[in-house]
């Protein structure tokens, strides 16, 4: 009820007060820095789409947007982790409707009022709107709820009812994007000639004998490079080393981590609390006040797991009985008390393949229906569902095998529904069934089941008190306040026994640093505050807190040689060994005599099954030249050498066994058809970006 609930109670001056909130919030610390517009900074840009600039201002509302709908979808505020994901949808809506909005346009796509009519109050209600529709008695979707808040929309304020249109924008601008996605999804194809070759690589086997010399088999002393040859070669090879900005970070590590006597005070709690809740008869506002996890009471229904940690060391669990407290996986406590049991809806689990019908007439859907009773008669025969689902199924769940997920009986148009909870055993129903929207084809997954359980669960944060982080801050902020630059920091640290860490090559985007979770704000301040040098105030992470001191940083472009030198110079210096050892064994016939070259480094590998489809030499590594090559070769022939970046390789073919010949590729194309097309909608993604030359300097800002 959160969604209907909030938009409810959306007032005029709620709204004003909130948003006003809201965007100092989102704007931070943004507010007073050099990049504030608000100050008269002239960076404010935090990106171009197709040649546009994207205001800060344009993308903060765009934020708010997603980030009121989530908190409508979830019924509370998202955390600063969580806000992470909500500015990237922000950002690729942003994407979308610059970029895909001219592809919508000219392949004709819309979205009919009376699909957006069928998809916030029809028979295929958005997603959003079931989660949060639920009938807290059944745990099921309640229709009644829905229909009532639209009816009383006629009569609500301006507020209330243009926040309504814009949640409808925000479904059927989702719905857009699934079907421009589902037709270029569906539009892949693969061919027999491909599939026979898919089936080829897959089944073709070679027994070989491979030669391997590392690099490392010529001694450094036999290689000289000059400045000269390492210019040259990162001149001819730059695409092999452009990138993006990077910096380049030291810093110490204050940990914040619970002492023992934090632990020691968890536990007591904990096993006062599961003694109370054990004797109380009010589960559900015990757990509501005192549980640290939310949400603390849970409906366990068909489909649905038991708490993992309940399961782990409860092997049998009885109604009323309290179970803990148990170590969780995320080294918190948590107690469980299972406070009833019952029998409610029953919901199963299927997969169907939809031929659609919409629009046709009488002699399109007989032609319809004659092409899913050829697939169905195919999948009698033994056919693979979900493969047959993304070669010719029509809907979202085409890309899940046909998946629909446990339902309920009510859930699903009448037809579908009776057909599938008539079942009494598992499998594909014989025959197909006729609905509104077309032909299905339908696998009962998972029999009908009606038994649910209600948990209580009581969970305790193992912390680190107020005692210990403050010591650790006295420690952080002393450390910070006498280091006045890189030299006083190595000092400073040297001194105090910290340990100094490196954070090499950051990228600008980056949340982390090494294995320091969330760790933003570092990396802002590196890229939009610190200059060489600089040491930087106190961060205050999850479980530390860091002062950082930046190295260096490098903008976006060419790098130069300096930046890359190990990487150059080792490509180099292989390329002169390379050069030498294929000269070393250039005479000799077999590959035993090869090895007798470096007989220390060398060594001769047998393979007895390896197949054209592979990358990998097996105890060798990966050398896909070498392998294509093998192919190539006659029986008992020998491989000229070749350089791979592992070193260099000499195959000889001992024997050749091709695939046989089969009567039916079909199995083939549809598994390479699944494979494109399940990657074609990030593919398609990247390509439009790339054309839009999507540039992003959020990183400057968030």
């Amino acid at each position: 009820m959160a969604l209907i609930k909030q938009i409810r109670q959306r007032t005029g001056l709620a709204i004003g007060v909130i948003a006003g909130g809201l965007i100092l919030f989102l704007l931070g610390g943004d507010l007073l820095s050099p990049n504030s517009s608000l100050l008269g900074g002239s960076q404010n840009v935090v990106g171009e789409i197709a040649g546009e600039d994207i205001t800060y201002e344009e993308y903060v509302a765009k934020i708010e947007e997603f980030r009121v709908a989530y908190q409508q979808r979830t019924g509370r505020a998202p955390a600063e982790v969580e806000m992470v994901s909500v500015r990237e949808q922000a950002w690729q809506a942003m994407i979308v409707e610059k970029v895909f909005q001219e592809e919508y346009e000219e392949l004709g796509l819309t979205i009919s009022s009376a699909e957006l009519v069928d998809m916030v109050q029809g028979k295929n209600i958005v997603p959003e709107l079931r989660q949060q529709l639920v009938n807290p008695q059944t745990g099921e979707f309640d229709k009644t709820q829905l229909i009532s808040f639209l009816q009383s929309l006629e009569t609500a304020d301006p507020a209330q009812q243009a926040f309504w249109a814009q949640q409808e924008q925000l479904f059927a601008d989702s719905r857009l994007r699934v079907k421009y996605d589902n037709l270029v999804a569906t539009s892949e194809y693969a061919s027999t000639a491909e599939a026979k070759m898919e089936y080829k690589a897959a089944n073709s086997t070679a027994e070989v004998s491979v030669l391997h010399i590392p690099y490392s088999a010529v001694a450094p002393s036999e290689v000289e490079v000059t400045e000269a040859e390492l210019e040259d070669y990162l001149s001819k090879n730059k695409e092999k080393f452009e990138r993006g900005a990077f910096a380049n970070i030291e810093y110490v590590n204050f940990s914040i981590l619970p002492s023992r006597e934090d632990s020691a005070d968890v536990i007591t709690t904990i096993q006062q609390l599961t003694e109370e809740l054990r004797n109380t008869t009010e589960d559900s506002a015990f757990v509501s006040r005192n549980s640290e996890v939310r949400p603390a009471f849970l409906t366990i229904g068909p489909g649905e797991e038991l708490p993992e940690d309940l399961t782990s060391n409860v092997d049998d669990i009885v109604e009323g009985e309290t179970y803990g407290p148990f170590v969780t996986a995320n080294s918190s406590y948590a107690s469980y008390k299972i406070t009833d049991q019952y029998e409610g809806t029953a919901r199963m689990r299927a997969s169907h393949i939809l031929f659609t019908t919409d629009g046709m007439d009488d002699e399109a859907k007989a032609e319809v229906k004659s092409q899913a009773e050829e697939v169905l008669a195919d999948l009698k025969e033994g056919g693979d569902f979900a493969q047959a689902a993304a070669q010719y199924g029509q809907d979202g769940t085409s890309q899940q095998g046909g998946d629909l997920g446990w339902f309920a009986q009510e859930e699903f148009v009448e037809e579908f529904a009776d057909a599938t909870f008539a079942r009494n055993s598992t499998g594909l129903l014989p025959n197909l069934v006729e609905t509104e929207y077309g032909y299905h084809i339908i696998e009962v997954t998972e029999l009908p089941q009606t038994s649910y359980t209600k948990v209580a669960v009581l969970q305790l944060e193992l912390i680190a008190s107020d005692a210990t982080r403050n010591e650790a801050f006295r420690n952080a902020d002393t450390f910070a306040a006498e280091s006045g630059n890189r030299n006083e920091f190595t000092e400073n640290a040297q001194e105090g026994d910290y340990r100094i860490l490196q954070a090499n090559e950051v990228e600008p985007s980056a949340r982390n640093i090494n294995n320091i979770t969330n760790a933003r704000e570092v990396i802002r301040w590196a890229f939009s505050e610190a200059s060489q040098g600089e040491v930087s105030p106190v961060f205050e992470l999850d479980n530390s807190y860091i002062v950082a001191s930046l190295v260096s940083k490098k903008e976006e472009g060419e790098v130069e040689l300096d930046d890359v030198r190990e990487q150059v110079e080792e490509q180099v210096r292989n390329e002169k060994r390379a050069k030498i050892i294929m000269d070393a064994i250039a005479s000799k016939t077999t590959l035993e005599e090869m090895k007798a070259v470096y007989p220390d480094d060398a060594s001769i590998n047998e393979i007895p099954d390896l197949k054209l489809s592979s990358s990998v030499l097996s105890g060798i590594g990966f050398a896909p030249k070498a392998i294509g090559s093998v192919f190539g070769l006659e029986q008992g022939q020998i491989s000229q050498p070749i350089q791979e970046d592992i070193g260099i390789i000499v195959a000889k073919l001992n024997t050749l066994t091709p695939a046989g010949e089969i009567g039916d590729y079909t199995a083939y194309q549809a598994q390479l058809t699944q494979g494109a097309a399940q990657r074609t909608s990030y593919q398609v993604m990247m390509a439009l970006q790339d054309l839009a030359d999507v540039k992003d300097y959020r990183y400057k800002f968030f």
